[in-house]
């Protein structure tokens, strides 16, 4: 038997709604004593803290890695939805997530991937059907169906996406939602099949709705999306989780993970008891996580913070065992490796210029928004010279293009708005969620050389024309086994390097990879062609 761990300070009793002094035995990972204490102590201490819905990919780095980096923020569970390493390489993608957090005290809770492929509008490297759901489901590592994308699809009750919702329900584990600006009718369809959360609500008015219909809401704050401050006032009168949904390395080692979430949520009036619940008890228990708060006979995962407005972490303790201490973790990953699954390629410029017989052409353009997974589109008319249509650099409309990472193939090719480049293009191999290669560029020449020099060994990739900068993520072209400093390094080197070329968006990499997300409004771009999620399906490039 171990020996007792003791922990003293401020309980944070999200049961009661109360905070007093305390003094917390726990013996074996388990709590088996809580008492009062006379006063004064220092510190506050909370349950360990949950991300509700994260996709760990999005960090670069394999789950271990990622735990390194996470648990000296107080994430103790993360609630995982393996989707983009499952588009890659479909079951065994979730196996090797799950072997690889095993060496790590974080508690990843995998959920099993509900879309895969999201479209049937794009090339994928791996179907998960019914079947591979029911295998998945009946692993004690896979707590719930992972986000429903194809909202369409339930709306309509197709019969796959909808047996895939009963697999989920027949083994009584939850289903997370994706439906992002549904209302009305539609989500009332949507939320009569089963499903309970949803994490895309951008505005007061549709999370008001959602919630008053019964919906969770998981209030987003990560790397790209911040929805926090638009979604305050509901969180205030409703039961919610926080979530990430993707979240950087470098933005976990420099801004913070759930510390920086709490912070801002009780700088936007948010009580902070009730923001501590959001992060504690609430997704514990709509996940069955077990714990979630702190009690004789439960879980000993506790997270010390200096205070409840900057909750900045002293200690965190798993299972009874402090893990990390003064923002390090005091484990060491032992990172998996597995193949990239990309094939190479060596365009050239003529392979993607679009054609045209006029001296000018009026073509559909996305247009991309920082800080946001949506995209808008707009008809713009561009030069044609010599019978190829030209990007235009002061409107800032550049070349954008996605090929196929599993079969050698013809790029589609398109125009975007908003990156900001005066001469360069960046590509990469995380492109949501069949995770094809995308680039975008000043001119045919650049974009092609940029798919040719990521499709080599996976990850991203930018150069000025004369300059480069890669990060390479070997494994499944998605993550990197490296630690989470050296990830953060060499993304501070390419943005750097995509500043200089004129570059404005926060995170121009993930801003890049949702230009292919194709369950998201309104205009994206896959392998196949442009397409129109408001209509669901393809459209032409030339609007004239």
């Amino acid at each position: 038997m171990d020996l007792p761990v003791v922990v003293e300070g401020n309980l944070v009793d999200v049961l009661r709604d109360s905070v007093y002094p305390a003094r917390i035995t726990s013996v074996n990972g388990v709590i088996v004593g809580l008492e009062r204490i006379p006063g004064p102590c220092t510190g506050y201490v909370l349950p360990g803290l949950v991300d509700s819905h994260v996709h760990v990919e999005s960090s670069m780095l394999v789950p271990s890695r990622f735990a390194e980096a996470a648990v000296p923020r107080g994430v103790v569970s993360a609630v995982a939805d393996p989707h983009e390493i499952a588009n890659v390489m479909g079951v065994k993608g979730v196996e090797f997530m799950i072997r690889d957090a095993a060496s790590v005290p974080l508690k990843f809770r995998f959920m099993a991937p509900s879309c895969v492929p999201a479209t049937e509008f794009e090339t994928s490297g791996a179907e998960l059907g019914v079947k591979d759901v029911e295998y998945l489901m009946g692993r004690s590592e896979i707590y719930g169906l992972a986000e429903v994308m194809n909202y369409p699809g339930v709306i309509r009750r197709d019969p796959d996406v909808i047996a895939k919702i009963e697999v989920a329900r027949r083994h009584g584990k939850p289903v997370d939602g994706h439906a992002p600006g549904l209302r009305g009718e539609d989500l009332d369809r949507y939320m009569e099949a089963g499903i309970t959360t949803d994490h895309e609500c951008t505005t007061e008015a549709e999370a008001r709705e959602k919630a008053e219909k019964g919906m969770c809401i998981q209030v987003r704050e990560g790397s790209a999306c911040r929805n926090m401050e638009a979604l305050a006032p509901v969180a205030k009168e409703h039961v919610f989780f926080f979530s990430t949904d993707d979240m950087h390395a470098s933005d976990c080692l420099r801004h913070g993970y759930m510390d920086r979430l709490l912070s801002k949520a009780v700088s936007l009036g948010i009580d902070p008891l009730r923001a501590v619940k959001a992060a504690t008890l609430w997704p514990s228990q709509h996940y069955r996580l077990g714990g979630g708060y702190l009690s004789v006979n439960t879980p000993a995962d506790m997270v010390i913070v200096e205070d409840l407005e900057g909750f900045r972490v002293r200690e965190v303790y798993i299972d009874g065992k402090l893990v990390a201490e003064g923002g390090r973790a005091l484990f060491e990953a032992e990172p998996l490796s597995c193949e990239t699954g990309i094939v190479g390629y060596d365009t050239v410029p003529g392979e993607l210029e679009i054609k045209h017989g006029g001296d000018s052409a009026k073509v559909r353009v996305i247009e991309v928004h920082d800080g946001q997974i949506l995209s808008s589109g707009h008809l713009i008319s561009l030069a044609v010279e010599g019978g190829v249509v030209q990007p235009d650099i002061e409107r800032d409309v550049l070349v954008m293009a996605v090929a196929s990472r599993y079969a050698r193939s013809r790029p589609a090719i398109a125009f975007v708005r908003g990156f900001g480049f005066d001469e360069g293009a960046i590509s990469s191999t995380v492109a949501h969620d069949s995770h094809n290669i995308v680039a975008v560029g000043t001119s045919y020449e650049l974009v092609s050389k940029a798919i040719n020099a990521v499709s080599a060994e996976g990850g991203h990739y930018a150069t000025d024309g004369i300059r480069e900068e890669r990060l390479p993520l070997p494994v499944a072209g998605l993550m990197s086994t490296e630690k989470a400093e050296t990830v953060s390094a060499a993304e501070d080197r390419l943005t750097e390097l995509v500043r200089s070329m004129g570059g404005r968006l926060r995170a121009p990499f993930m801003t890049l990879s949702f230009q292919c997300l194709l369950v998201v409004p309104a205009l994206k771009l896959s392998d196949r062609g442009l397409f129109d999620s408001s209509r669901f399906g393809f459209a032409d490039l030339f609007a004239d």
